[in-house]
């Protein structure tokens, strides 16, 4: 198998390369992403491998299809950047769903906990020999509630970390998870009673901008907004309105729903034309970090072994219920995995 693989960074080969050692799959690297002016270089690729800032839309699909592509292997869990209808009949689309919900988690916390105690300012004073403690006031996350909407691996681990700071934490999920010992309520319950909020849910037509004006009017004053899953579900110019108002008191941020052009590259030496993030970024009491949760060496390694595995048993014509994915997936009753069979 030969594979094209998209939007390649210097942290992604080692993984690969490791894991394809001994396998009859081939990669080429290409720096550029994934998109309609770029699909010509997929030609004689048996399958290619994208990232969620790749563009995979309906004629980007139907190219790839004709070049002879008959996968798709993306090296993260979510899938909103593919059109999985457009993709049904011609491509296998394969994710990793569970490289490392830890590594996710644990960035949320720190991002939490960043914000809270300003530890990026005071690391900034420091360097300078400035010890004023001046404008660092924080506040004790114990006795503190938190709402976790989503309640996949990642949200149960977030609520978690949070029990062990002592939070009470409340859970919302369109469908609960009646294992996990979690507190669930209704959205506008827990909008209202969360001092903290954290997001852990997939970007659908359904969760699109779920954090909007409306939501941020129910929330508490002073609440802390945290994301690390996709930046569509936060309404970007809603959350400036609430930062600007003090409703919302902070907001952590590792996805932006305008970063495709933007993150995993450096552009300290541009003038970034996007005013709505230089605002963002701008604001004291918000933290941006370039979606960089889930990098850790061991997600690293668990992507890799996963999209690998992927591969493999697509080349086999082996089904892979827990990784194929497509427009039927959302309707049981229209969904062969259920049976253990591929999606078509």
């Amino acid at each position: 198998m030969k594979l094209a693989f998209f939007d390649t960074k210097p942290y992604d080969k080692p993984g690969f390369d490791e894991h394809i050692a001994g396998t009859d799959i081939e990669i080429k690297y290409f720096e550029t992403r994934l998109g309609e002016d770029t699909v010509q270089l997929a030609k004689g690729f048996d399958g290619v491998c994208v990232f969620v800032n790749d563009t995979v839309n309906e004629k980007v699909i139907n190219e790839l299809y004709d070049l002879g592509v008959r996968v798709i292997a993306l090296r993260c869990a979510g899938f909103n950047n593919v059109d999985t209808k457009a993709c049904f009949g011609k491509l296998h689309v394969f994710r990793v769903p569970a490289y490392s919900p830890y590594a996710v988690a644990e960035h949320a916390m720190a991002l939490l906990l960043t914000v809270n105690r300003h530890t990026n300012k005071a690391y900034i004073r420091t360097r300078d020999f400035n010890f004023s403690l001046s404008g660092l006031t924080g506040f004790d996350l114990h006795g503190k509630t938190v709402g976790v909407i989503g309640t996949g691996k990642i949200g149960r681990i977030f609520a978690g970390i949070c029990k062990g700071f002592g939070m009470r934490v409340l859970a919302y999920d369109k469908f609960p998870n009646p294992d996990s010992g979690l507190d669930y309520v209704e959205l506008p319950e827990l909008l209202r009673q969360a001092d903290v909020i954290s997001l852990h849910c997939p970007l659908t037509d359904e969760t699109r901008h779920m954090i909007d004006a409306d939501a941020i009017a129910q929330m508490k004053p002073g609440v802390v907004l945290v994301n690390t899953s996709r930046g569509g579900l936060v309404d970007t110019e809603a959350l400036i309105e609430g930062l600007k108002c003090h409703k919302i008191g902070a907001a952590c941020l590792d996805v932006y729903e305008e970063e495709g052009d933007l993150f995993y590259e450096d552009c300290s030496e541009e003038i970034v034309a996007d005013d709505t993030l230089v605002r963002l970024i701008s604001m004291p009491n918000v933290i941006v970090t370039s979606h960089q949760a889930f990098l850790t060496k061991e997600a690293l390694s668990n992507i890799a072994a996963t999209t690998v595995d992927n591969l493999l048993k697509f080349e086999r014509g082996e089904p892979s219920p827990d990784t194929e994915v497509c427009y039927h997936c959302e309707r049981k009753e229209t969904c062969r995995k259920t049976r253990d069979q591929k999606c078509f």
